[in-house]
Parts: structure tokens; sequence; C-alpha cells
């Protein structure tokens, strides 16, 4: 394979302003342009994009710029010949400290206080509402990239940490790693369940009522994975029941979460316009992935991220 194009597209917008990554790339070696979402694609090019386009499929190599690839084809990819990529292993930070401002924010009773704010109230807690993240525990569901970015964080705010991956294998800083069999021993005992797994045929719908019982009365649902990996129906009849004290909910089944979602208006949920990543460095990010690839292409190496 030989890269004589790097074309960035406009679907990049979501995440940054493409103007920024065009100058992160100024320095490699073959041309890189924005194009239009009409350009057709061949031998040659390589496509940069936030999601999937039919026309890329003509391209040598597609790089996405998210850890999730689940809209890309990868069956259509790998039968064209063509490589996909994306971006696993730069959101440990930014997911990582979202996480810890969810829980921050819920037990220090944050967004109670900034909802009062806006009615000029002078609100107090009652007693019993504030607690410390200290000595609860926390069952990361992942412990990929974003789940050891939260797993670090949490044990260094003395949290008592589990966690939940495919292997079982240990991780640093989580005292018990069960496997996804084990699912609901892991979750029954934490005070927070967060979710940081990529959506897959065995992820999709693994919370729902059966895991609400699950999970303590004063427990809450964290989501930076994907929404389809939550049954988002019992997750509103479980607040609704008060199955669990609430939720922090980044990932949602239809994004933008629409306006006659009941997810709106509970008190107790706080919701982020999937920007658990957001950072004003991602053009940066992107970029060094990105160069690492096009050098890697040019030695014959093998593709850093490479899915197929």
């Amino acid at each position: 394979m030989h890269i004589e194009r790097l074309a960035v597209d406009p679907s990049v917008g979501l995440a940054m302003p493409p103007q920024r990554l065009l100058d992160a790339l100024a320095d490699l070696d073959v041309p890189v342009e924005l194009v239009d979402e009409d350009e057709q694609f061949g031998p040659g090019d390589a496509v940069v994009s936030f999601g999937h386009r039919d026309s890329f499929i003509d391209a040598d190599w597609v790089h996405c710029i998210r850890a999730g690839y689940d809209e890309f084809p990868v069956g259509v990819y790998d039968e064209a010949g063509t490589y996909l990529t994306n971006s696993t292993g730069i959101h440990g930070t930014t997911v990582g400290e979202t996480v810890i401002g969810y829980l921050l924010t819920l037990a220090r009773r944050l967004h109670v206080y900034r909802d009062a704010q806006h009615d000029h109230e002078w609100t107090r807690p009652r007693y019993d509402e504030p607690f410390t993240l200290r000595d609860e525990r926390i069952c990361v569901v992942g412990l990929g990239t974003l789940g050891q970015g939260v797993t670090d964080r949490a044990a260094a705010l003395d949290m008592d940490v589990v966690g939940v991956r495919q292997s079982g294998k240990p991780v640093d800083g989580v005292s018990t790693v069960y496997t996804p069999d084990q699912l609901h021993e892991a979750i029954r005992d934490a005070r927070f369940v967060v979710l940081a797994t990529p959506l897959t045929p065995e992820t999709e719908g693994m919370i729902a009522e059966p895991e609400f019982e699950t999970m303590r009365d004063d427990g809450y649902l964290v989501n930076v994975a994907r929404g389809p990996v939550v049954d988002e129906a019992a997750l509103v009849a479980a607040l609704e029941r008060e199955a669990i004290a609430g939720a922090a909910l980044d990932a949602f089944d239809d994004e933008p979460l629409p306006e006659d979602s009941p997810l709106w208006d509970f008190d107790e949920v706080v919701l982020t316009p999937h920007v658990s990543a957001a950072t004003s460095k991602y053009h940066e990010d992107i970029a060094t992935l990105v160069r690492e690839n096009v050098e890697n292409i040019a030695a014959g190496e093998a593709l850093t991220n490479r899915v197929v």
C-alpha cells in the first residue's frame, strides 16, 4: 500500500475543528486535505473520519477518530481489502476524569446545588444524603483503556475497586476481577457500576431489569460506553420505582437524546451529550495516531489499532 493523499472527512467536525487536525498533520510527506461529503476515493487514498460512508470502501485505509467503530461495516471493509483503524488507547485520562466528576457530583450533591442555583434557592441537603467516595465500592465493567482510566483514579480516591473483564486477568489497582458470567456477583455490592465496554453482540443490553434488581437500591449506574449496552426502558423503570438511586449517562440509544425522553426529568440523573472524551487537545491525540500509521505504511510495518 502506498498513500498518496490523506483526506479529512468533514464529519471530524463533530469532535474537533477540522482545521486544527489539518494543521497538526501539515508536516506529513503526503498531501492532507479537507474533502466534501460527496468525495469519491480510490487506490492511494487514506481517510480520517468520525463515521462511515460507503465511498470509503474504495480507499486503501480509513481511520476512525473514535475508539468505538460499531457503525463501521467491518465485514465489508475486510472483504474489500480496505484497512480500518480506530483511536483506542487515547481516552483513558479524559473519560477517567469525567467519571470521577460524575461520582463526586452525585456523592457530594453538586447537581442538587447547581439546580437550586438556577432558581436562586439556598438549598442544604438532608443529613443522610451526602457521602464520600472513600471506601465506597465501584465496579468497572470493561477494563480496557477507558476502564483502567477510571480504576486508576478511583483507587487514588481510596475507593474499593472491582471490575469485570472478559479474560478475568488481574489488573493493577483492582482488588477483584470478575468474568462476564459473574456480572451479578460483581455489581451486587457496588455503590457505583461504571460501564466502559465496547458495543458488541455480547454487551448489547447487558444491563437490564435483572441487573437493576441486583444492584443496591442506593447504587448509581454510570454509562460512558454506548447507549445500547443499557436497556433504556428498564433503566427508566428502575429509576421510577427507585430500584437504584440514580445514574450518570453520557451515551444513549438515540443521540441527541429525544426531547420527550423521561431521562431528562429525573433529579438524580446527570446527563452529558456524549462528551466524556472531549478535550481541547483531541486533534493532537488523533494526529499522533494518524502520523504513526502513515509512517508504519511507508515502512511496511503493521498498522497501530488495526481493526481489519
